[in-house]
């Protein structure tokens, strides 16, 4: 699709985050079973049940739209679970392991943040307001997906990895 105006960039960017979210409802259960962590499961797995959420709250977007429900591929998604799976696939110690899947997590997190701001931002602009109100919502969800991690790891995981290390 050759972006020609802003509001083509809006479709592009949406059907860019779909994909992304598409691509996560895949890796997280890998990211899951990876987990060493009881806690870090569970918070990969609510992470999960929330994009599936958003990943139907972009097709209401579309329908409100009277857009075709399509996916444009996201190379950066793929390029941060790439990430995350090299973690999974290199990483030897369960501890350090759950310390880096946070840190894939977070850079996940702060892409979906990045994309959604940005979209949210162009609803308003544009007068989407139901559009706008369900993008602010899946952008606030990440913020607190965002902030979970943060805390699992400040609070268990890294002083965990940290103490293993320096034995």
């Amino acid at each position: 699709m050759a972006v020609k105006t802003m509001e083509d960039l809006f479709v592009n960017e949406l059907r860019d985050i779909y994909h992304a979210e598409k691509q996560l409802i895949r890796a997280l259960p890998k990211m899951r079973k990876a987990a060493g962590s009881e806690e870090l499961k569970q918070c990969f797995e609510q992470h999960l049940e929330e994009t599936r959420g958003q990943a139907e709250r972009l097709e209401q977007v579309f329908e409100l739209l009277d857009l075709t429900k399509r996916t444009k591929r996201c190379e950066a998604m793929e390029g941060l679970i790439a990430e995350g799976q090299d973690v999974i696939d290199e990483v030897e110690d369960p501890d350090v392991r759950d310390a880096g899947l946070i840190v894939a997590a977070q850079k996940i997190e702060h892409y979906e943040i990045s994309g959604y701001g940005s979209l949210a931002t162009m609803a308003q602009q544009f007068g989407y307001k139901d559009a706008g109100k369900l993008l602010e919502q899946t952008l606030a969800e990440e913020k607190a997906t965002d902030q979970k991690l943060n805390q699992l790891a400040l609070g268990r995981v890294n002083p965990q990895a940290q103490s293993r290390a320096s034995k």
